[in-house]
């Protein structure tokens, strides 16, 4: 098994030209489609004489709306280059409900973080946050000025939850081709979470990987980090673990700390 399509978000801000590289370098890399997708709503008529003046408003707003589209389509053409296949996808709607629609026809989605002191994208912005809770496909994070992603050493975040078991299945044709892959546990409790297990499976389909627990429990995110760090890895795979209420989006510990402030790519799943 490996990524037939991998879906990316295009927009105009300054992180989207790095981000369509590095997902099309992935595409070229698993022989994949890479797929750009955009959204805007348009805005609704204001302050309307009668209704042939809310018609010619409504027209002059998706003409707005549909120049901005041509431009992200545009930039995506770009910066994805030649040598794969690719294909578009726009719509007059929310970005994250466009984006995650687009979702059920890919293998991975490839965003952007979107910490406290990251760049806003702008409207047609995608935050990693959503997508990773509604699209139900692996959501590759990557953090700012990132091109490239050899994914040569990589180190699983392993916690035996049904989150962490579908992020290590989902980043197989990645640990495949890995150099070294390290399952890190954390904390007291970490022998029971079965890494060794987990180690054994992938070994099973080709990684060559170890099991590494992690002692310190203060912080597990940076105690991840911190060892992901001294391995020279470049992708750290784990679970998303969180749930929604009323569209706000909340996570626990750990993936909050990955989602706002690593320095490295994260494949994560929920």
């Amino acid at each position: 098994m490996g990524y037939a399509n991998i879906l990316v978000p295009a927009d105009l801000g300054e992180a989207a030209p790095d981000r369509i590289r590095l997902a099309a370098g992935l595409a070229r890399r698993f022989d994949a489609t890479l797929t750009g997708a955009a959204a805007h709503e348009v805005p609704a008529p204001i302050l309307v004489r009668d209704v042939y003046d809310a018609i010619d408003q409504e027209g002059r707003n998706k003409a707005q709306v549909q120049a901005i589209l041509e431009q992200a389509r545009a930039s995506f053409e770009r910066f994805a280059g030649d040598g794969i296949c690719t294909d578009w996808r726009w719509r007059f709607a929310d970005p994250v409900a466009h984006l995650v629609e687009q979702a059920r026809a890919a293998d991975l989605v490839v965003v952007s973080r979107r910490g406290p002191g990251d760049e806003d994208p702008g409207p047609l912005g995608v935050p990693p946050g959503p997508v990773l809770m509604e699209a139900g496909r692996p959501v590759l994070v990557i953090p700012p000025r990132t091109v490239h992603l050899s994914a040569a050493r990589i180190v699983v975040a392993w916690k035996d939850v049904p989150e962490a078991r579908r992020a290590v299945s989902a980043a197989l044709p990645f640990m495949r081709d890995a150099d070294q892959v390290w399952v890190a546990t954390v904390g007291a409790d970490a022998r029971h979470e079965g890494a060794e297990d987990v180690a054994h499976h992938l070994a099973r389909h080709g990684a060559h990987v170890t099991a590494h627990p992690l002692h310190t429990v203060d912080d597990t995110g940076s105690e991840l980090l911190r060892f992901a760090l001294l391995q020279d890895a470049d992708l750290i795979i784990l679970g998303a673990y969180g749930h929604s209420r009323l569209r706000e989006w909340m996570f626990g510990g750990v993936t909050r700390d990955l989602l706002d402030r690593s320095p490295l790519c994260c494949l994560m799943c929920h």
